[in-house]
């Protein structure tokens, strides 16, 4: 059973999801930290796994949004979150947000090598799409800014998880918002790096001027596969199927959340894994969990992707919980979780 109670995650998600600010706790951290039980995540759970089977995590690709962690850079800072990360097994982080607040800036450089310094390679960030303050720090407002930045921490990645309904949710709409992305991607291209977005689950309701039509296949469709990539967020895309197997009149339309993924593996570079236990009674039919607690069969989506010619390295797994009950822990037992798993032989 899930230890956490959300009546509207997603709801929760959208309004609490910000660049994340924090305070360095100073003489506080050793404290903190030594209330949070230290593990050797992928050590253990290898060792556990062996003669099993391969593992179905491919190595050096799991990694974790920190904005799952963001009590605790607010608190402790970055350096002894990507401490505790690097214990727990962890290879890469994606950021929601680069600063530590108001106990002073950490310059990029500075926060480029306290990762690398822990073995923790920065692999993406998540940016606003777009705002009405001209200043604002988002795709739409300052693409050079924010691709100076990213380009700086040495980023291969960079991002959105907003959704691409800034126009409105009409087929139109969604295509002025392709448009909109493939430029960002184009100009992403151009440093070396992928620009992409991260899915909740509206985008795969249906246009209101065409209920026939999913939002997200025009999304596919319009963007320009060389540009935009897609990370998609497991927990999300099974919500989605739960709230969008049926248009708006009543009729049938199923869909797999895996199969999008199959059929174009290369516009997927990130994931992110996040649990739910099911439950039909909650309007998104699942309720938020760490990795492992829940429903969702990770054993199976990750193996089915990876087992893909050319594609066993080709992902990166980023672990996700939008509001952990304790969120060292959540850390812990995701990597645990994620690193016991076995293919089928």
């Amino acid at each position: 059973m899930s230890r956490t109670h959300q009546p509207d995650p997603e709801l929760t998600h959208r309004l609490s999801r910000r660049g994340m600010l924090g305070v360095a706790a100073g003489a506080t951290v050793a404290a903190l930290l030594g209330a949070a039980a230290p593990a050797q995540a992928a050590a253990g759970t290898e060792a556990a796994g062996k003669g099993r089977g391969r593992p179905v995590l491919p190595p050096g690709r799991l990694g974790i949004q920190l904005y799952s962690l963001r009590d605790k850079v607010s608190t402790l800072g970055f350096a002894p979150v990507f401490a505790e990360l690097e214990k727990y097994g962890y290879d890469e982080v994606e950021f929601a947000g680069y600063t530590q607040g108001s106990a002073g800036p950490i310059t990029l450089a500075q926060l480029k090598r306290l990762a690398r310094n822990h073995g923790v390679t920065p692999i993406g960030s998540h940016v606003g799409y777009y705002a009405s303050d001209p200043n604002a720090y988002t795709f739409a407002q300052n693409l050079t800014k924010v691709l100076d930045d990213a380009q700086a921490l040495g980023l291969k990645h960079i991002g959105t998880a907003a959704g691409p309904f800034r126009y409105g949710m009409t087929v139109d709409a969604m295509k002025r918002a392709a448009h909109e992305f493939n430029t960002y991607g184009a100009a992403a291209k151009a440093r070396g790096m992928k620009f992409y977005q991260h899915n909740h689950s509206e985008e795969f309701s249906f246009a209101t001027d065409n209920p026939k039509v999913r939002l997200y296949d025009v999304l596919l469709r319009e963007t320009d596969p060389d540009l935009v990539f897609l990370e998609m967020d497991i927990f999300w895309a099974y919500v989605a199927q739960f709230r969008f197997s049926k248009r708006p009149d009543g009729t049938s339309a199923p869909f797999e959340p895996l199969d999008y993924v199959l059929r174009r593996p290369s516009r997927y570079p990130l994931f992110h894994v996040k649990d739910g236990e099911s439950d039909p009674s909650n309007p998104f039919g699942y309720r938020m969990t760490d990795v492992g607690d829940g429903d969702i069969d990770y054993q199976k989506f990750i193996s089915a992707v990876t087992r893909l010619k050319g594609h066993r390295l080709a992902h990166h797994w980023q672990a996700e919980h939008d509001n952990p009950a304790e969120s060292f822990t959540f850390a812990r037992r995701s990597s645990e979780h994620l690193h016991s798993l076995r293919e089928k032989c």
